[in-house]
């Protein structure tokens, strides 16, 4: 997964545009692949820990969820209805972490 920053899809956008002019005159300089695989490898890096993030928050809250059910099982009579709707919220959280790291690793 790649992370560019605004500044970084813009460079890139130039430096590609730049080496696309030069291969139609049969002069590429090789310092402009060399911006823009480094600007790739940076971009790679951060997207690596992002997802690195996500996958984190997903496994917090899939233990969320497990707590939230022993918490419905476990509650008395009176508390099973709040129980419940807390097993609900952390259900729906997860879905959410969940659909976050399925798109960010389709990317």
């Amino acid at each position: 997964m790649y992370s560019y920053t605004r500044a970084e899809s813009r460079q890139r956008g130039k430096l590609f545009r730049k080496g696309f002019r030069q291969a139609l005159a049969d002069n590429v300089d090789p310092a402009i692949r060399q911006r823009i695989e480094r600007i790739d490898q940076v971009a790679a890096e951060r997207g690596q820990q992002e997802l690195n993030a996500l996958h984190s928050t997903r496994d917090g809250d899939r233990q969320s969820v497990a707590q939230a059910k022993a918490a419905v099982r476990t509650a008395s009579r009176e508390e099973k209805a709040a129980a419940r709707q807390a097993l609900r919220d952390a259900e729906q959280q997860l879905k959410r972490s969940e659909r976050a790291v399925n798109k960010a690793e389709q990317q």
